[in-house]
């Protein structure tokens, strides 16, 4: 738990202020009450091959960070599919959610987004959030203004057809609670705030509560995340300082974490055992009282895992088996226990 500070119930952000300059909050605590919900909000709450359920009332979007990686190939859909097979499209049949992780190496272009658009039109619930380029927080200074324009018009197709849900600014475990440091993130927020921001801060650092009130008063959510824990490294919490809660799991890969020498795959590398998930998916069911609507991001993407989790996830919140492609449980017998095979629609190809 990040710390304790005044809450007000998540809707229209206030007008921002500054981590440079806020440096005294009252610390009480006061979580806005669950959300009730209406015949009209039942009627809207409809998921694509679901029921209506405790997690549709919540506003919980579950899916993968990312959808096209070359290992998914013979774990999660045959070895023989065509090779313009479409990950986006299975990811949209069985989840309402995905991370844009290519955003954060380098922007889309415009055609790029509305590409995606077209391929998850079939499930009308479906919501991307997108990670901010690298350039704003992993080469903190070099930022032009060429590279905000460029990020802008790579996801604005999304903002236009109303399926952003975010942008998640994730910065490095080496960004640090210093003055400087402060004063980068408000001016990031500011950059950016006429989207949607979650912010991800992975050093203890930040555990402070001023730092949660300020956040609150910005209207940026915070991520709440799971990482290997070491002596500095921030710990799981449930805060909520927006109308979005946003949960990332990373695995806990302690090996390769801070191995200079190994790739995002190596750093991810990671299955979740149940055991391990059901503490989330409790901290998930109070992140989704205090928020308007939650993501829950799987991040440990090798070999298929992030779906495994994914899929664990949400039959947890459903208390129920769900459907999913027979191709990963076969290479994940356990799955069995949380889904059941549901591959009568063959998936479309990219063209």
């Amino acid at each position: 738990m990040l710390g304790a500070r005044t809450s007000r119930p998540h809707s229209e952000p206030i007008s921002p202020g500054s981590f440079a300059l806020r440096l005294s909050a009252d610390e009480t605590s006061a979580l806005p009450a669950a959300r009730g919900a209406t015949a009209q909000d039942i009627d809207k709450l409809k998921f694509v091959g679901h029921s209506f359920s405790v997690r549709a009332l919540r506003d919980i979007h579950i899916g993968p960070a990312g959808w096209s990686y070359a290992d998914w190939r013979g774990r999660v859909y045959p070895e023989g599919a065509g090779a313009k097979f479409d990950t986006l499209d299975l990811v949209a049949k069985y989840f309402d959610a995905v991370e844009i992780n290519s955003s954060f190496y380098r922007p889309p272009s415009p055609a790029t987004a509305r590409s995606w658009l077209r391929r998850i039109q079939h499930n009308r619930d479906f919501i991307f959030t997108a990670k901010l380029y690298r350039t704003f927080t992993h080469e903190r200074g070099k930022a032009t203004i060429d590279d905000e324009k460029v990020f802008r018009e790579g996801i604005d197709p999304l903002v236009e057809a109303g399926k952003l849900g975010a942008v998640l600014i994730q910065f490095p475990w080496s960004f640090k609670n210093d003055r400087t440091e402060r004063s980068y993130l408000n001016q990031l927020c500011e950059r950016f705030k006429d989207y949607p921001l979650v912010v991800e801060l992975r050093h203890e650092s930040w555990n402070k509560p001023r730092i949660l009130q300020t956040l609150e008063d910005l209207g940026v959510g915070l991520c709440d995340i799971d990482q290997p824990l070491f002596a500095n490294s921030i710990k799981p919490s449930a805060e909520v300082t927006s109308s979005i809660g946003y949960v990332r799991l990373h695995g806990r890969n302690y090996q390769n974490w801070f191995r200079e020498e190994a790739d995002a795959v190596e750093r991810y590398d990671y299955l979740y055992s149940r055991d391990e998930l059901e503490p989330w998916v409790e901290r998930i069911k109070q992140v989704s009282e205090k928020a308007k609507e939650t993501f829950v991001i799987t991040n440990n993407h090798a070999r298929g895992q992030s779906l495994v989790n994914a899929f664990e996830v949400l039959a947890l919140l459903e208390e129920k088996r769900m459907p999913g492609p027979a191709k990963l449980i076969e290479s994940y017998p356990r799955l069995s226990e949380s889904v059941e095979a549901d591959d009568e629609s063959p998936q479309r190809e990219l063209f």
